[in-house]
């Protein structure tokens, strides 16, 4: 069996592992990283989101005015108490010097605002309201500002973001071993992690490793939106890793972080946590396995937030969609529909057994059709086409509508009825409510199922149980397990309980820089309660 020896080993080269790297690197560690596949991992199929605020250059350059203390207020109604008030303090207030040090690392972001309310913007605008802050409810707690902090480049822009930080692990003369897979942690007699046990394609042929990479690649995407595609290519992935991977040992000198994402991949543990969550589409690569979370578990990491999954019920693009309501069979309004759709989602999972429906009238279908081009990124486009043919049915009054779709006609009419009151009953501000008189009506179907024309993606939140200063994973008694780290969606973090677009990416640049630091000055070289991130 091969051997190599580092000072920090990290497992996955997503955001979270890079980040982690980058600041291990900087602090004088050597250190290796594992990528079972090319690299890139959930974060490069992503938008390239990174929720940031309190006054960043962007926001500035927008003319948006934040505080630290703002956004502070907006997440701690989001998160709960997922993290200590002094955590998510520390991570509002090192936002703006986040962003910065992205920015040092060749990571490009713009301040040019989306002047509508949408789910992702085109690519005229990098700057938005990305999660629930001008919703009812948010914003008579917390001033609302958009946070959304777009990775500038076209269409879904995570590959940008992963290109610009694997542009600089290469830089910093990092070693990173692609097509090889994590199988063991090695612990010594003491019970501390020195190191795993992997099998890598390094010795295999061009032909098997490019075949391997081609697979894999595919799988992510166009994988990601045709789950049986998916399946077939894992399948001969790892038939190539069966078949031709060799055993090789890495040592770490002081740490090993693990960092190879969530566990939305896997059906079997989505289906033991979160059963009710299997109608959608699993937003990630194949690799996201949970194969990190089980590493730590086998070396005896406690686990949280196991069940909480971000399901994405968007209803914008188009803006106009704002002013319709969600109901459920029975009639009854859902949700406040200018929410984030994580939130949408989970509504209509946990309460309404996965069925919704947009009702919007005459007018508010035309300026959706006007409104496409402009407001949409191609995919988005395609979604709205089939949510007004396919997924809509149509009426002349509010209860044939309602009829032909399925729904109660009594309970959908008194929703209406309250929707136009003076207040609405759900909450939603003023600025997004419309009236809904003007026929023929629409009941767009929005229940979370597979569907290619619609699909609900998702993602875990759960993971490894950490410390919140070091990153160290803790073990099922509470005490950290000595040599090991982990960060991103491998870890429990800032968004595990609740999620807005880009809270995950900057998670992970936070996790991931705290676990790549305080591994690479492990063994005594600070003093133990000393806090150096």
């Amino acid at each position: 069996m091969d051997a190599l020896v580092a000072d920090v080993v990290i497992v996955g080269f997503g955001a979270a592992g890079a980040c982690a790297a980058l600041e291990a690197a900087d602090a004088g560690a050597d250190v290796i990283i594992v990528e079972r596949f090319a690299g890139g991992g959930a974060s490069a199929v992503s938008g390239g989101v990174v929720y940031a605020g309190g006054g960043t250059g962007q926001q500035l350059d927008a003319g948006v005015d934040d505080s630290v203390d703002a956004m502070y207020a907006y997440l701690r109604l989001e998160t709960g108490d997922v993290v200590s008030e002094r955590t998510l303090r520390r991570f509002c207030e090192g936002s703006r010097e986040m962003l910065t040090w992205l920015e040092g690392n060749g990571v490009p972001f713009e301040g040019s605002l989306c002047p509508y309310k949408t789910s992702y913007p085109s690519d005229r605008h990098y700057l938005y309201y990305s999660g629930s802050e001008a919703a009812g409810g948010f914003r008579d707690a917390a001033k609302p500002a958009p946070r959304g902090h777009r990775v500038k480049g076209p269409g879904t822009s995570g590959k940008m973001l992963m290109a610009r930080l694997q542009a600089a692990v290469r830089t910093r003369g990092i070693r990173v071993l692609t097509q090889t897979t994590a199988r063991t942690l090695i612990r010594d007699d003491a019970g501390r992690v020195t190191g795993l046990v992997a099998d890598t394609l390094s010795d295999a042929s061009a032909s098997v490793r490019a075949r391997h990479q081609r697979f894999a690649q595919y799988a992510a995407k166009p994988g990601i939106y045709v789950p049986s595609l998916r399946r077939s290519l894992h399948r001969r992935v790892e038939r190539f890793e069966r078949a031709h991977g060799r055993e090789l040992r890495i040592s770490a000198r002081r740490g090993v972080v693990l960092a190879a994402g969530g566990f939305i991949a896997n059906r079997e543990m989505v289906r033991e946590h979160a059963p009710a969550y299997r109608g959608g589409l699993p937003l990630g690569t194949s690799a996201d396995d949970g194969s990190g979370i089980r590493l730590g578990v086998e070396a005896g990491a406690a686990t949280g937030e196991l069940g909480r999954i971000s399901a994405w019920r968007f209803i914008t693009p188009p803006s106009a969609f704002l002013g319709g309501i969600i109901v459920d069979a029975a009639g009854r309004r859902v949700i406040d529909e200018s929410r984030y759709g994580a939130a949408v989602g989970e509504k209509l999972i946990e309460e309404h057994g996965s069925r919704g429906w947009l009702l919007v009238d005459a007018p508010i279908v035309a300026e959706a059709r006007r409104d496409t081009k402009a407001q949409s990124q191609w995919f988005q486009g395609l979604q709205l086409r089939y949510l007004l043919r396919r997924g809509r049915v149509t009426g002349a009054t509010v209860e044939e509508v309602a009829r032909k779709a399925g729904v109660d006609p009594q309970g959908l009419r008194a929703s209406v009825e309250a929707y136009h009151g003076d207040r609405d009953p759900v909450g939603k501000p003023a600025e997004f409510a419309r009236r809904l008189d003007n026929p023929p009506y629409s009941l767009i179907d929005i229940s979370v199922r597979p569907n290619l024309g619609y699909p609900t993606p998702m993602l875990t939140l759960g993971g490894l149980v950490v410390d919140e200063d070091t990153g160290a994973v803790r073990d099922t008694a509470g005490g950290p397990i000595p040599g090991l780290y982990a960060a991103g969606r491998t870890a429990v973090g800032i968004c595990s309980r609740s999620y807005v677009s880009g809270l995950s990416l900057a998670d992970c640049v936070f996790s991931g820089r705290r676990a790549g630091i305080n591994s690479a000055l492990a063994q005594g070289v600070l003093d133990k309660n000393e806090n150096v991130f």
